[in-house]
């Protein structure tokens, strides 16, 4: 009998007492997704004991990769998002410890400061373990390829972690363009519709056509969503590559600095093309707890993880099982090994 598939969910979200406190004190929204309410969304998110386990077994889910409800502490005041960080991953490292058979964590990151920013993940790393850190794409109105980024990209590379990005609102100007005037709808598309993917999408492409990856070519970035839009556009984007001055094919930066998951959108299609675009060695895997869990909208088949569906997409896909043990585990094993060494020493 072939061994147990191990699956590794890369984009398992929570809220700290420390960022929910801080949303408090600067009236951010009370929505669930910053774990506010009595929701099963809310409740999952501040809950990472016995039932958020029982729902990792009930997925099939082995180990959970924590990280912050978007967008983190990056739209939080410049000083205090400092402190919120660090205070924020002191109590993620409190989660794994009690669990590290289960947990593991993206650090918090004060991107509003780039030396604070370049600091918190080296401590982050070295001293409490993490294997990297989740960010959110823009922080205020600076896009994920401004320059001012450089410090962290540079710290990333230098101590061989991923950052994974999330996604969050587009700027309202982009918002009352394109997701007003159609009622309730609008805000449900602006955000996790499609608004978020076209959003962060568009400044990976700005990270590769502005040099970033030229500046930092060892740089790792886990894309969720399969890819955020890009890699369907990829290769008609390509055609009017050369106009950027790149020094590598389009390609050849997702294929060499990114990693790509599915965030718990379980479709055979998505999962088949990001497949064909990137390879089996270059694919993570992702369940987008709790927002994922139980929900079941119109019926659609493909963003409900619960009752073992998470673990069956894997499980059923049309891969040999060494490329089903890729994805599960191996290739998130493989890119954080650099910071598993640099914790050992």
């Amino acid at each position: 009998m072939a061994d147990r598939l191990r699956i590794v969910g890369v984009e398992e979200t929570v809220v700290v007492p420390a960022v929910h406190e801080a949303y408090e004190r600067n009236g951010s929204p009370r929505i669930p997704a910053r774990g506010f309410g009595d929701g099963p969304v809310a409740r999952n998110l501040l809950e990472y004991g016995e039932r958020r386990l029982a729902h990792m077994d009930d997925q099939g889910i082995d180990v959970a990769v924590l990280s912050l409800a978007s967008p983190g502490v990056q739209d939080l005041p410049d000083v205090e998002a400092i402190a919120v960080a660090r205070d924020a991953n002191d109590q993620l490292a409190e989660i794994v410890a009690s669990r590290p058979d289960r947990f593991q964590a993206f650090a918090a990151i004060p991107v509003q400061s780039p030396a604070a920013a370049a600091a918190e993940l080296e401590r982050a790393v070295t001293e409490l373990g993490f294997p990297g850190a989740m960010l959110y794409g823009r922080t205020g109105n600076r896009l994920a390829d401004d320059p001012a980024n450089d410090e962290l990209y540079a710290a990333a590379e230098h101590l061989g972690v991923p950052l994974h990005f999330h996604p969050q609102m587009p700027p309202a100007p982009v918002v009352d363009a394109y997701y007003s005037g159609i009622g309730p709808i609008g805000t449900a598309l602006a955000g996790a519709g499609i608004g978020w993917y076209y959003d962060l999408g568009v400044q990976y492409l700005r990270m590769i056509f502005n040099g970033t990856f030229d500046r930092f070519p060892d740089l790792q970035i886990i894309a969720g969503h399969w890819g955020e839009i890009v890699l369907f556009y990829l290769d008609h984007t390509g055609f009017f590559a050369e106009a950027g001055g790149l020094r590598r094919p389009l390609a050849d930066y997702f294929r060499q600095n990114f990693w790509v998951a599915g965030s718990g959108t379980n479709s055979p299609r998505y999962l088949r093309w990001t497949a064909e675009v990137m390879g089996t060695d270059r694919m993570l895997y992702s369940t987008d707890y709790p927002f994922t869990y139980g929900f079941r909208p119109g019926g659609f088949p493909y963003v409900d993880t619960s009752g073992g569906r998470a673990r069956a997409f894997l499980e059923n896909a049309p891969f040999t099982e060494e490329q089903k043990a890729d994805i599960g585990h191996r290739n998130w094993e493989r890119l954080t090994s650099a910071a598993r060494h640099r914790t050992a020493v």
